[in-house]
């Protein structure tokens, strides 16, 4: 009976391997199989210890003498083939699917310990705390910021979170936006030594109402009278084009005529840029940087808190 229990567990598993299909679970096993090899293996413990008493008793006995030759082989064939039984179970049961796979009766998957993984988040969070204290109270508002927005025409856009930053105005039907983003501190090489002024690049673009328009693409650098340099100078008839990758961005600035050089650089002035904007997106560029990484600290310790 267990051979052919065993048998038949592995016929449907090669079975259902060869087909590459899963199929619907044989009501033979649903009666037999759960109550699974624990009770097989208590069976071909029970026949091996009847065949071990005839062995060592039941041979003395004058009355089994003339039937042991029969009875030793009927036990003995029984408890071969119910410990083979359990062996050829316990084989069938390794090699069948994952989705058929039976779990064994009082096996209790236990889930991941998040003590460790609670410490380690507390850990973070105390750091954060105080490194969010550090920054907190060694932030201040550049002077150059405030004082900028307060005496200019333009007005400042910003996002938490996002590292684009504008400054916008209106001048007749045409719309200026200066464009940047922050910037990452410079460390100094070696101590003692200064680091070189960081430069911002940006871009100014005077659009029309039809969408067409001019954007000179530049970069902040050092001094006092020209604190910006142009690299490009693009044109566009639309909107689309002006945002396309693979428009044209323009003839290098230092290749153009001096003469053109110097108009161009006169009409960026007549539309707003100066030395004080400069100023303004340097400081800003930095400010900016140094008020996300604080938020990020916040965020951060948020989430580990959790």
């Amino acid at each position: 009976l267990l051979a052919g229990l065993a048998q038949k567990w592995k016929t449907y598993i090669r079975h259902n391997n060869k087909k590459n299909q899963q199929l619907p679970y044989p009501c033979w096993l649903k009666s037999s199989v759960p109550s699974s090899l624990a009770s097989i293996s208590i069976l071909a413990t029970i026949t091996k210890t009847i065949y071990n008493f005839h062995i060592n008793f039941g041979s003395r006995s004058p009355c089994h003498q003339a039937h042991a030759h029969i009875f030793s082989f009927s036990v003995a064939t029984m408890a071969l083939s119910a410990m083979r039984a359990v062996g050829a179970l316990k084989v069938a049961a390794a090699r069948a699917p994952s989705s058929l796979r039976l779990v064994r009766p009082g096996l209790v998957v236990r889930p991941i310990s998040v003590r460790m993984f609670s410490a380690g988040a507390s850990k973070v969070a105390k750091v954060l705390e105080s490194e969010l204290k550090h920054e907190e109270g060694q932030y201040e508002k550049p002077k150059e910021v405030q004082n900028f927005l307060k005496n200019s025409p333009f007005k400042f856009v910003e996002a938490e979170g996002d590292v684009n930053m504008a400054l916008e105005r209106q001048m007749g039907d045409k719309t200026i936006r200066i464009e940047f983003q922050l910037s990452t501190p410079m460390l100094a090489e070696e101590e003692g030594e200064e680091a070189d002024h960081e430069s911002t690049e940006l871009s100014i673009s005077v659009d029309g109402k039809d969408g067409s328009g001019i954007t000179f693409y530049c970069s902040t650098q050092a001094g006092e009278d020209h604190r910006y340099v142009i690299g490009n100078v693009k044109t566009y008839a639309s909107a689309e084009e002006k945002d396309s990758v693979s428009s044209y961005n323009g003839p290098d600035f230092e290749d153009l005529d001096e003469k053109l050089q110097e108009s161009l650089d006169e009409y960026l002035a007549e539309v707003g840029m100066s030395t004080e904007v400069c100023d303004f997106v340097d400081a800003m560029a930095s400010d900016k940087e140094q008020r996300e990484y604080v938020r990020w600290l916040k965020l951060t310790q948020k989430f580990m808190q959790s």
